[in-house]
């Protein structure tokens, strides 16, 4: 049987995973582990790419140790960032991390060359000032012009393991240099930001056969003979890719550090709504869009429980949250003095006493304060997607999957919020995704649809049905957000 490996890697752990089709189940297994960070290197956030290599090598040592000799390998990661190299393959320095701040201001010194009406209309992709757009519009200008190739993260990991430069698709979508439109780089921005196109590798499609792992360069370990499958490499791509949705009538949440909510379609909107509600049109595998809306996500209670030197686990904190009053505040989950500060508990509390509301003390009501906006920030996005997608694509089921669908209390505060059904899992959806495009590109299915019915039959889900719900706390939330209680500047 063949076997098939996904290399997972996100902001804060990666790992590797194992599968293979039997009896026509999925099955899923996790062969290796490792965390992952960034830390302050040379004035920067930086990412240890080659400490990401090692823990690679590693993890595939460990795949041929438990007797397979021969798989596929496909890898997903975050988004935006990128690694600068040189003509003889070498790092032009360790890739910086999209929340260093080095971008703060480049979303205002960018407007003063294009609007970002323009860039969104060109693009599609919502204006964040880690966009890999603004991040080369702060490069250094000596670094780029010393650069040969401009590589993505999984494309980087790709390359060092099979020698292939890519641009895969999904991935190269969120840097916003790509017109939906035509499907090729804007020569307008690249000419903004100091890129040439010989600068950047050739596109190719998520399921595109990368090549074969070149042992003899990592003598140092024991390796299976593999085949690197170029897959929906932005772990988002292939979470929906691993979400079970079955007709039109449903949307999806993405739920990891970040939540990513938002539908599957097959048409950009790069409407005037969209822009400035920042929504955006994300490249999915096999010709659809991500219409989707970026929300700070997990990120807040990871950074809560990490400030609190994990004292109470995830499943703690709910339970803690669950005993707390409802909706004693409300904050904009993604004002940005969320996306990186110092203490996480002390931004919450800061942003309370800045807008006068009470001010959460302890972890149950801090918690409770997280997840009751996220809630609520959740409902409203799924009425203004509603609204710009039209009637005829209302949304009946919501999909939550990743490490957040774990987390039943969220799951039945966003069913009741939102009133509307959830099917939460499966929990390892990216990892999942990630597989179904190898097993798409090695001939296992025939289309994404049938992969998709398998993962229904593989794994488990619960449901959450809406209880009923006081609409005037929804209303009260939204007016708070539109009225910008704190400008989020």
């Amino acid at each position: 049987m063949k076997k098939y490996i996904a290399i997972d890697i996100g902001a804060s752990s990666g790992r590797l995973m194992e599968s293979e089709l039997i009896d026509g189940q999925l099955t899923l297994q996790e062969v290796h582990r490792f965390k992952n960070e960034f830390r302050l290197l040379e004035g920067f956030q930086r990412w240890d790419i080659h400490y990401l290599i090692q823990e690679i090598l590693i993890g595939l040592e460990k795949v041929k140790r438990n007797g397979t000799n021969h798989c596929f390998v496909g890898i997903d990661t975050w988004a935006v960032d990128y690694c600068l190299v040189d003509k003889t393959g070498g790092l032009l320095g360790e890739p910086i991390a999209y929340r260093d701040n080095r971008t703060k201001a480049a979303v205002e010194d960018f407007q003063r060359v294009m609007s970002l009406e323009k860039l969104y209309e060109k693009t599609g992709i919502q204006i964040q000032s880690f966009n890999t757009i603004f991040q080369l519009f702060v490069e250094k200008r000596e670094l780029l012009e010393a650069a040969d190739k401009l590589l993505l993260i999984p494309d980087y990991l790709g390359y060092v393991f099979t020698g292939r430069g890519v641009m895969e698709k999904t991935n190269a979508s969120t840097m916003q240099l790509l017109n939906p439109g035509s499907e090729s780089w804007d020569e307008e921005l690249l000419n903004l930001v100091g890129i040439k196109k010989e600068q950047l590798p050739p596109l190719v499609d998520a399921g595109t056969i990368l090549g074969s792992l070149l042992k003899e360069k990592f003598v140092d370990f024991d390796l299976p003979d593999a085949t690197f499958v170029s897959v929906a490499s932005h772990d988002t791509a292939s979470a929906i890719l691993g979400t079970p949705g079955q007709g039109s009538d449903w949307g999806y949440i993405s739920s990891g550090t970040w939540s990513l909510l938002g539908i599957e379609t097959t048409v950009a909107n790069v409407s005037r709504e969209a822009f400035s509600e920042n929504y955006t049109n994300e490249w999915g595998a096999h010709n659809t869009i991500r219409f989707l809306k970026n929300i700070m996500g997990m990120w807040l209670i990871q950074e809560t429980a990490r400030m609190q030197k994990y004292e109470y686990s995830y499943p703690e904190l709910a339970e803690l949250a669950a005993k707390e009053p409802p909706f004693q505040q409300f904050i904009d989950v993604n004002h940005h003095s969320f996306l990186n500060p110092d203490n996480m508990i002390a931004a919450i509390q800061d942003y309370c006493k800045a807008t006068g509301q009470l001010v959460p003390e302890t972890p149950g009501a801090i918690a409770r304060c997280i997840y009751d906006n996220l809630a609520l920030c959740y409902a409203s996005e799924l009425e203004k997607l509603e609204q710009m997608t039209g009637t005829n694509e209302k949304i009946n089921t919501l999909h939550i999957v990743g490490g957040g669908s774990n987390n039943k209390f969220l799951n039945q505060l966003t069913a009741d919020a939102a009133q509307i059904e959830i099917s939460a899992g499966p929990s390892e959806a990216t990892a999942i995704g990630n597989i179904l495009m190898q097993m798409v590109a090695a001939k296992e299915f025939a289309s994404i649809e049938e992969g998709r019915n398998c993962i229904l039959k593989s794994f488990a889900f619960s449901k959450h049905l809406p209880q009923a719900f006081d609409r005037k706390v929804l209303e009260q939330y939204q007016k708070f957000i539109a009225e910008g209680a704190m400008k989020n500047e």
